[in-house]
């Protein structure tokens, strides 16, 4: 089985149509910072709370002496064939910038590119629709947007939210001495890509879209909790690469118990038989450098370590005695997975793996 389909027979399937799919089409980091290395930085203005210095989830500029914007953008091609899936998996992981960020929905533009000749409007109004529900329901109404015939089906949002100046979560504050809490499984780019291959079952397929349409609201309440330091959210770059840019951004090194690491049993079946993105290897070749892997460390456990996640979790790190509070935040909002999965450390920015 592979899920549920485009329910217009006559029209391609989604994913037929795109190259990758979801996060998994992101530009690979270290090719990423090769095309942004020339890029002047100049003077930011003061009130430019946070930019693309630390590779954060988003921008924060500040408005008032108790308010700041946090604005983002995301969009991709489709990680699923039915398009009312593709729209709310593509809206909740856009909307996840704005969470990561410790803030609070408030308005969403929707970023369109569909091949006109090749879907049909009903197809599209359904991605649309999908789209739209989540951001209803995150309390950020689509107010407008821009569109595009493209050669590929591409959707998403410009997200953007409010936070008090002085609680903005950036992903480079975390502490030495610092646990770190996932908020969801790992294994949506195995998915994916089983999904391509026809191998998806529906139980899988099922679980897939319960995690890719879970709203990261926890980002929200986070900064209100003593102790919580540093968040980003896991999604293209994979747990490493995410995990790694938190690491250069607070100069710590993180120790990851990789037996603690939540992950779906289909995807730890399917990356067995040999299921991967095209995403993992070049994940992996982007911080392979900065990673102390233990001895026999199986490709698969690298790919499910540097597995694409389209719309994944939020990544936190807080003071040991908040844990518990954080862990009760995230089970208040449905994160049933959420786990402690190490620590942060003195050193030079590394993941220790053991």
């Amino acid at each position: 089985m592979s899920g549920p389909l485009n329910e217009n027979t006559s029209e391609p399937k989604l994913t037929s149509l795109a190259h990758g799919g979801g996060c998994g089409c992101k530009i690979a980091p270290n090719v990423l910072s090769q095309l942004l290395a020339g890029a002047p930085a100049g003077l930011a203005p003061v009130d430019l709370l946070v930019d693309a210095a630390t590779s954060d989830d988003a921008a924060v500029w500040r408005v008032s002496d108790d308010a700041a914007i946090v604005a983002t953008t995301d969009f991709f091609m489709p990680v699923v064939d039915d398009p009312y899936d593709f729209g709310r998996i593509a809206a909740t992981n856009a909307i996840s910038d704005v969470y990561a960020m410790g803030a609070r929905p408030i308005f969403s533009l929707a970023l369109v590119g569909m091949p006109i000749a090749k879907i049909g409007a009903a197809t599209i109004r359904k991605i649309l629709e999908g789209g739209r529900s989540v951001a209803q329901a995150a309390g950020a109404p689509i107010a407008g947007g821009h569109s595009i015939d493209s050669v590929e089906p591409i959707y998403g949002l410009v997200a953007l939210g409010l936070v008090h100046p002085d609680r903005i979560l950036k992903n480079s504050a975390a502490q030495a001495g610092d646990i770190l809490i996932l908020g969801k499984p790992l294994g949506i780019g195995v998915f994916s890509a089983a999904l391509k291959k026809e191998m998806l079952s529906d139980k899988d397929y099922a679980a897939m879209i319960g995690s890719t349409t879970l709203l990261n609201r926890p980002g929200a309440e986070l900064a209100a909790i003593a102790g919580v330091h540093a968040v980003t959210d896991v999604t293209g770059f994979g747990l490493c690469g995410h995990l790694a840019e938190m690491c250069r951004g607070a100069g710590l090194a993180a120790r990851i118990d990789r037996k603690k690491i939540p992950v779906f049993d289909g995807a730890r079946r399917l990356v067995a038989q040999g299921v991967r993105t095209g995403a993992s290897p070049r994940n992996w070749a982007s911080i392979e450098a900065m990673v102390d892997s233990p001895a026999g460390w199986s490709d698969a456990e690298r790919d499910i370590f540097c597995d694409p996640q389209t719309s994944g979790g939020l990544l936190v790190s807080c003071a040991p005695e908040a844990g518990e509070r954080v862990l009760q935040l995230f089970r208040s909002h449905g994160h049933a997975h959420a786990a402690i999965i190490g620590e942060m450390e003195a050193g030079p920015a590394r993941i220790r793996l053991a």
